[in-house]
């Protein structure tokens, strides 16, 4: 084959983006880890067909918007109630692949106990749930998830255990429910783990399907806003203070 022929071959090799991605410009900050996890969703969705199929059910927080970007069917929810919302749909329409998208702050803290129960009931959903440590939209208040020691717009000093209490794992925690078929912690800082992901939430969304019982999918992200720091000081922080306070991998799978 010639230079030119390989050349043209080349060519043809151009990277699309998923359809069901919008065109719509997004309001997350640079660096901010939900547009990647947004084409995650998307290209699971189309790869299983599941695109007249699926209803997403976004509640207050930065995934608020989420609806704007991924073109399938979408609900809002209340602050912290996704999963309550997402078991009446899931519940009245079995056939649909039904599935949360939330943050820590909206699942682990004002919607702790929504999430709880749905877990242990078994609800046949997939949560999606991206811990960044803090809260992103409101102005980078201390989360449930924020570590020891560190500083928040309510945490000035940094969070202080005695007075604040210790982070949150909720994954850990609820991969003890009898109703909870699938744990997994995931991140999108590599192409590599991007890849992971997308095999995650495919995992995730074919149990749901399969009327397993709940899976959880976490998403350990970065908040570069929240956090002050550039989108590469981010993913840098990241990788040395959160992945090891919130391991990568899977924690439960039946």
């Amino acid at each position: 084959m010639s230079m030119a022929e390989v050349c043209n071959a080349n060519e043809q090799l151009v990277y699309a983006k998923n359809s069901l991605v919008t065109d719509n410009v997004m309001h997350y900050c640079p660096g901010c880890s939900h547009g990647t996890i947004h084409k995650v969703i998307a290209e699971v969705v189309s790869d299983m067909g599941l695109e007249n199929r699926c209803i997403g059910v976004s509640p207050v927080g930065c995934s608020v918007l989420a609806y704007n970007y991924i073109d399938i069917d979408w609900a809002e929810a209340a602050h912290g109630r996704a999963c309550a919302v997402a078991t009446g749909i899931k519940r009245v329409c079995p056939d649909k692949m039904v599935f949360t998208y939330q943050g820590d702050g909206d699942l682990a803290a004002i919607g702790t106990g929504e999430t709880i129960h749905a877990c242990n009931r078994g609800e046949n959903i997939t949560v999606i749930y991206v811990n960044n440590a803090i809260y992103g939209m409101t102005g980078g208040q201390m989360s449930p998830t924020t570590l020891p020691g560190m500083v928040t717009a309510t945490s000035p000093l940094g969070r202080d255990v005695k007075l604040h209490g210790y982070p949150y794992k909720i994954g850990d925690m609820v991969a003890m429910l009898d109703g909870v078929c699938y744990v997994t912690r995931q991140a999108v800082n590599s192409p590599a783990n991007v890849r992971k992901a997308k095999k995650a939430v495919r995992t995730a969304f074919e149990n749901s399907m399969a009327g397993k019982g709940l899976s959880l999918v976490e998403f350990v992200a970065t908040c570069s806003s929240g956090w002050k720091l550039t989108p590469v000081a981010a993913n840098r922080w990241m990788e040395e203070n959160l992945f090891p306070a919130y391991p990568l991998g899977d924690i439960k799978n039946v």
